[in-house]
């Protein structure tokens, strides 16, 4: 008895119909362990349990559920239950069939609920579609974006799902993207207007210092320019050369750096700075030792200013010379303010006042004459007018009131970087925002690192640099290119994020800045467009009198839409500092009887800068004017072979002189014209004459291979000069419609 009513409580506890008593026509229940032919031993209920196991199937009606949890059934209800459904939902055990309904044939399915039910479900949808109340997206107002946001940072920006931007962009932009995809600015933009936002671009600088307040959980100063703290001037010597740069450099360290470091050993970093006495107060100057106006302007075609000041170092008994001219022209390209050295007025020949009028001659007016560009005579030498020169600087840097925020995380430019044997990649940096700290992560270029030390001039290990100081760091993964801009960033993350875009990046840009600078070829397309309003040339020519007359016979050609403008000129061959020059003020080289240094033709077409070469002066008047009217019809356009070296000569009676040459690149055909160079220059052009290998005629010969060539009519060939083989081909001209 005992164990019939632990069966029976438990079998209608777990919802399984209840096992009929003994004595009512059943058979008694059986242990599931138990075989059938053996009897049921006794089963003898633990204290407080509930007797005999009994297996129950799951509970398959909402009564049953109901009984099974204590609740009542109009909860478990759904609002309108389908009584014919009630029970449709539910799931057999695994590995039991459902029981067939009565009038339903075994292994026969049954049919759903009719065409009324299917109505009824039908509008009870419609109508708690009707009731639903839907939560409007909050709009996306402004959102900042920057160079290289990825879309899942520019979708929590927007509070909008990545999946739906991800979309949009394959829809409309056919861009197959992913969720860690970095966009360009434009494209960022784009993708936030399409959802209804406005974008606000913003600096990697300006992201970097949202980042360090989040992080540091304060609201850091935004200073607009002009405000913050003063910071010392950056200062840049150019001149000509032995015109005392480095005796002037040497002499202002000597006597202000010595004086501060007794004993020091200074290191040379590329930069170093000096105190001076203003007004009472210890001032600070920061010099740059780098090497003249290559640098300077290799920095400034990657868009970098860190000069605040150009003082222009002029001997008072040489005067103004060609090197100077190309500082003045430097200068004034990248509209830094000059202070004019006039150095060695010490010497017996010493005119500082011819130094003076010479410098009026090219655009720079001084004080004296009514001007504002500052002069100072110094002496390197015997160190007069040091002081004075350090006054000047110091004045001029009020003027310009420079600021800087040392709370800020650290900006700053690449002076020079090497790769250290021991050290491994290092950069001389220039800190000119904020401050950098050991441990800060930083870009610099496509590259990124992290500091691990900062060294300064004196080589003593600091902890951290503020503003217009000048240090090594080390922790580069890469070595970067002078003039590449350095920021600190919090978020170590987003920093390999924005290297990753960058690197992507720059063989697309390198490509671009090929086709975007101008060319004489697609000139007047550009001028339609509006993207040129003026031509800036550089003239290089074999005399200073053909400067001058190409200069005012290009000028001439200025229009109404288009001015032309040199913005240098000078006599000599066409040298890698005019490719830079040009590719940073967007210029044509213009040469005239001049040819380009070995390895120069090379980079102009690396960066993209359009060289032209003549020897007529009408005809360069008449190739640029016909750029600007669009009226360049297919022309015949020179073609270069290759150079040869001569290396000795000898008079064949009845032929002349004959050159013994060796092809130093390239090559040279018998059907060539050829050009005659001695020290760069041309000194005659003409045709091959005859071309020989031994004593065999030959159609052409390759590099590094020896040949003799005759010139037609022409004899005055010495051991030393270069022929340069061309040939004149017909070239359609295919970006301008004629």
């Amino acid at each position: 008895a005992a164990v019939a009513q632990g069966t029976s409580e438990t079998s209608s506890e777990g919802g399984a119909p209840a096992a009929p008593p003994a004595g009512a026509g059943a058979e008694p229940a059986q242990p599931a362990t138990t075989p059938p032919s053996r009897p049921a031993a006794p089963v003898t209920p633990r204290a407080g349990g509930l007797g005999k196991a009994v297996i129950a199937p799951p509970p398959t009606t909402a009564k049953e559920r109901a009984e099974l949890l204590g609740r009542p059934l109009s909860e478990l209800r759904p609002s309108r239950p389908d009584p014919r459904t009630a029970s449709a939902g539910a799931v057999p055990r695994r590995g039991t069939a459902a029981r067939p309904s009565p009038g339903q044939r075994p292994g026969s399915r049954k049919k759903k609920g009719g065409r009324r039910a299917q109505e009824a479900a039908a509008a009870e949808a419609r109508q708690a579609a009707a009731h639903r109340v839907e939560v409007p997206e909050t709009p996306v107002g402004e959102v900042k974006i920057s160079d290289g946001i990825t879309i899942k940072d520019l979708a929590d920006r927007m509070d909008r799902k990545a999946k739906d931007i991800i979309t949009r962009l394959f829809m409309e932009k056919q861009i197959m993207a992913t969720i860690n995809l970095a966009l360009d600015e434009e494209t960022a933009a784009w993708v936030v207007e399409a959802f209804g936002g406005t974008p606000h671009r913003v600096t990697m600088e300006e992201e970097a210092v949202g980042e360090a307040a989040i992080d540091s959980g304060e609201n850091l100063p935004d200073y607009a320019e002009g405000e913050g703290v003063p910071r010392p001037p950056v200062v840049t010597m150019m001149g000509h050369v032995d015109h005392g740069k480095t005796s002037l450099l040497d002499a202002i360290r000597s006597t202000r750096v010595a004086e501060r470091e007794a004993g020091g050993i200074t290191q040379h970093i590329g930069a170093y700075k000096i105190t001076q006495r203003h007004e009472g107060k210890e001032r600070e100057i920061v010099f740059l030792d780098t090497p003249g106006h290559a640098a300077f302007t290799m920095m400034r075609a990657r868009g970098a200013k860190v000069t605040d000041v150009v003082i222009l170092v002029v001997a008072a008994d040489d005067g103004v010379m060609p090197q100077t001219i190309e500082a003045i022209h430097h200068a004034k390209a990248a509209e830094v303010p000059i202070i004019v050295a006039v150095n060695k007025i010490d010497k017996p020949g010493a005119n500082p006042d011819r130094v003076l009028q010479q410098l009026i001659e090219h655009d720079v007016l001084v004080e004296a004459f009514g001007g504002e560009t500052v002069t100072v005579n110094v002496s390197a030498k015997t160190g007069e007018g040091i002081d004075q020169l350090l006054e000047m600087i110091l004045l001029v840097s009020e003027v310009l009131e420079l600021q800087a925020d040392p709370k800020r995380p650290a900006t700053g430019t690449v002076l020079e970087a090497k790769l250290d044997k021991s050290r491994g990649p290092i950069a001389t940096v220039l800190v000119q925002n904020g401050t950098l700290k050991v441990g800060d992560v930083f870009i610099v270029g496509s590259g990124m690192g992290r500091v691990r030390a900062l060294v300064d001039e004196h080589d003593r290990r600091l902890k951290q640099a503020g503003p217009a100081t000048p240090v090594v760091v080390m922790g580069l993964d890469d070595v970067p290119q002078a003039g590449d801009l350095f920021q600190v960033f919090p978020d170590e993350q987003k920093a390999r994020q924005i290297s990753v875009y960058r690197r992507q990046k720059t063989k697309e840009e390198e490509q671009a800045r090929r086709t975007a600078l101008p060319t004489l070829d697609k000139l007047h397309e550009m001028i339609q467009q509006g993207e040129v309003n003026e031509l800036p040339l550089v003239i290089k020519a074999d005399v200073q009198g053909s400067v001058e007359v190409l200069s005012a016979a290009l000028e001439k050609l200025s229009t109404s839409e288009v001015k032309v403008r040199v913005i240098h000129s000078g006599t000599g061959a066409i040298t890698e500092n005019d490719i830079l020059l040009a590719s940073a003020s967007r210029a044509i080289i213009i040469g005239f009887n001049v040819r380009p240094e070995r390895g120069v033709p090379e980079t102009a077409q690396r960066v993209g800068v359009d060289i032209r070469l003549h020897t007529v002066i009408y005809k360069v008047a008449e190739e640029i004017e016909q750029a600007m009217l669009a009226t360049l019809s297919p022309v015949e356009k020179e073609v270069y072979l290759g150079r040869v070296e001569v290396r000795e000569t000898f008079r064949v009676p009845k032929l002349g002189v004959i050159a013994g040459c060796y092809v130093v690149d390239g090559l040279v055909r018998r059907d060539a014209q050829i050009r005659l160079l001695r020290d760069n220059v041309v000194i005659h052009e003409g045709k091959i004459g005859s071309l020989k290998r031994f004593k065999d005629d030959a159609k052409e010969v390759r590099a590094g291979f020896e040949c003799g060539i005759s010139i037609e009519r022409y004899q005055d060939i010495k051991p030393g000069d270069e022929i340069e083989a061309f040939v004149i081909e017909s070239v359609k001209r295919e970006s301008l419609n004629a």
